[in-house]
């Protein structure tokens, strides 16, 4: 029987879309604007040869329509590639994923408007009411790591919890975990997912951090998403429907409201993912659906705008990758790819509206560049053939094997 492991690099756009004007997004590039700014500001260029090898240089310039600022430090060399568009609605993770899992988000989110005093007040009053709170701090759009700065001092003082929001349909709440607690924060946004939902949010996020005064506050990775599932049934949801498993990594359970999931494997931080990742893969069955999401590419220097930062990330995952392929089997199917663009260059903090890379490989692909993908269904569809399941209820699948 088959096994898919997907290694999703949170983030990881390949130039802009062909809607990207209509949010704001024409001519964000992720992965062309880092490899540019390395070629403007570092010593040597961007290197991410393993990735190269398996058609992320051929798969962007294919995307862009002209060749990236410099090479990757590879040739291709195996693997069928090409990029993937989205038709949902929006430019966040839960519909990248969705799509990529068959169900395109074709409903508006709701999403809370960008000015001071952003949440509605009924909602902040029930947040405080039935969360026995003193009150709440924040009520704006904010950077998460510039807002944990500037009221992180004042939350500890007074017990007030921060509560922000961004581009995202999202409602996000940041405590300190020794002195608000971090059961007591997992709860209130238990309580907060309950409430936004006559507002039609996506997620409620849980942000705890810790230490002693604002230039040593950091966010710890006991990040919790609660996400309203999706409305259809999703590849996963098929795949243990047929008596397969689904091996989650990372913060795809809590994407996907830990339906379809067969087994966690809780982890954060790029090096305890890629661990993670690891052991998933060496533990997996046949019939399993490993899937990893790699969210410190989006979390930790998109949102951040930190172009170094993002661009060694992404060397540090090339170096390691080998370790993960390392217990692929004959016969498997392995596919690197993405849920949406963060380009660490572009204006603001937001997630910027991206194709993302396809890069199927394993021992029967053939070595090809494959048509654009005209949504990323197209990608779940091909998963679902491969693994002889159902076909998911949107997409075409791609011709891998001949």
């Amino acid at each position: 029987m088959s096994r898919t492991i997907i290694l999703l690099m949170d983030s990881f756009g390949i130039g802009y879309a062909h809607d990207a004007k209509v949010y704001g997004d024409e001519g964000a590039d992720t992965l062309g604007h880092i490899c540019q700014w390395f070629k403007e500001n570092s010593e040597r260029p961007l290197y991410l040869p393993n990735l190269a090898k398996l058609g992320l240089q051929a798969a962007a310039e294919l995307s862009r329509g002209e060749k990236l600022p410099a090479d990757l430090g590879a040739a291709y060399e195996r693997g069928a590639y090409t990029y993937a568009e989205e038709v949902s609605k929006g430019k966040d993770t839960l519909s990248g994923h969705w799509e990529i899992a068959g169900v395109p988000v074709d409903f508006d989110w709701g999403y809370f408007p960008e000015v001071p005093k952003c949440f509605p007040q009924e909602l902040v009053d029930a947040l405080i009411k039935e969360g026995n709170l003193p009150g709440v701090l924040g009520e704006r759009h904010a950077s998460g790591t510039q807002i944990i700065e500037e009221l992180g001092e004042e939350h500890v003082r007074t017990g007030k919890p921060i509560i922000y929001t961004s581009a995202d349909s999202v409602l996000q709440i940041a405590a300190h975990e020794e002195a608000f607690g971090l059961e007591r924060l997992y709860e209130l946004c238990k309580l907060a997912f309950k409430l936004v939902q006559p507002y039609k949010i996506a997620r409620v996020i849980a942000r705890p951090f810790v230490g002693t005064c604002a230039e040593d506050f950091t966010r710890t990775t006991n990040r919790h998403d609660y996400a309203v599932p999706a409305p259809k049934e999703t590849l996963l949801d098929k795949i243990v429907e047929c008596g397969g498993n689904v091996y989650a990594v990372g913060k795809i359970a809590d994407i996907f409201a830990h339906r379809g999931i067969t087994k966690h494997y809780a982890a954060g931080g790029l090096d305890n993912i890629i661990e993670a990742a690891k052991k998933a893969v060496l533990d997996a069955p046949d019939n399993t659906l490993v899937f990893a999401n790699f969210v410190d590419f989006d979390s930790s220097f998109g949102h951040r705008r930190d172009v170094e930062g993002y661009g060694k990330a992404l060397e540090h995952f090339d170096s390691r990758l080998p370790e993960i392929l390392a217990n692929v089997k004959d016969g498997d199917l392995v596919l690197i790819t993405a849920d949406h663009g963060n380009d660490p260059t572009w204006e603001g903090s937001d997630h910027t509206r991206e194709k993302i890379p396809v890069l199927f490989f394993g021992s029967d692909v053939q070595n090809k560049e494959l048509a654009p993908m005209k949504t990323f269904a197209d990608i779940g569809q091909t998963i679902a053939s491969f693994m002889n399941i159902e076909p998911t209820e949107t997409g075409t699948k791609a011709d891998l094997f001949e």
